[in-house]
């Protein structure tokens, strides 16, 4: 039976008014399709009004894969990325930038936004099709490197067993998250670029990143 899909994206609880999404390791809550503690300031389920009624709120469906708009959706919320400074001759719509949007999809707004915040889709990105491993780090990758100044880091490459499937674009970003321990090899040295990634790995991917920056965010100065 088809499920329709839901949108994987932070709670809105974690975001604070002004400045960065805060993290509190110590809070987290339980979902009941998995048997482990999922922190709930990093993930939260929000459903679109056709499955509102079907799903419960504690679904996580870690198994489940994420489309190309879920990840994008993902990484804006999760960066607090936004149109705040910018000022558009006229309002834009999401096919101004990328063909294949709908531009009356739940997800119009945050491709707007990733296009005005650097992250390097494709004008032929299709928001439907399910996002690889590779894409999603890349992803991921560029926007906490490009929303945050963070020190410089000594990345002595990583051998990939399945370096030959990697996107030689992808390859700087790749290693960094290995370097910084977002992501892993398998026991047998593969990092499964082409893969399909899961709510799960997408969610751990984000909180690590979340920790990694708030670790190097310099206090505001009273």
């Amino acid at each position: 039976m088809k499920m329709n899909r839901t949108i994987l994206a932070l709670s809105t609880f974690a975001l604070l008014s002004a400045g960065f999404l805060q993290h509190d390791a110590s809070a987290a809550t339980f979902f009941t399709d998995q048997n482990t503690t999922v922190d709930k300031d990093t993930m939260h389920i929000m459903v679109d009004q056709q499955t509102q009624d079907e799903l419960a709120a504690d679904f996580f469906l870690p198994e489940a894969t994420i489309t190309t708009a879920e990840g994008i959706q993902l990484i804006v919320n999760a960066f607090d990325l936004n149109l705040d400074t910018i000022r558009f001759v006229k309002p834009p719509l999401a096919s101004d930038y990328y063909k294949n949007a709908n531009n009356s999809a739940w997800y119009a707004n945050a491709l707007i936004i990733a296009a005005n915040n650097g992250l390097e889709l494709p004008a032929d990105l299709e928001p439907n099709k399910m996002w690889t491993k590779e894409e999603f780090v890349f992803q991921l990758m560029r926007a906490m490197e490009s929303k945050n100044v963070l020190p410089m880091i000594n990345v002595v490459p990583a051998k990939l067993a399945d370096e030959a499937d990697l996107n030689i674009a992808y390859q700087g970003a790749i290693q960094r998250a290995l370097a910084l321990g977002f992501t892993k090899l398998d026991e047998k040295g593969n990092f499964n670029p082409k893969g399909e990634i899961s709510r799960k790995e997408s969610a751990e991917l984000i909180q690590k990143a979340l920790e990694y920056v708030k670790a190097r965010t310099l206090p505001a100065q009273p």
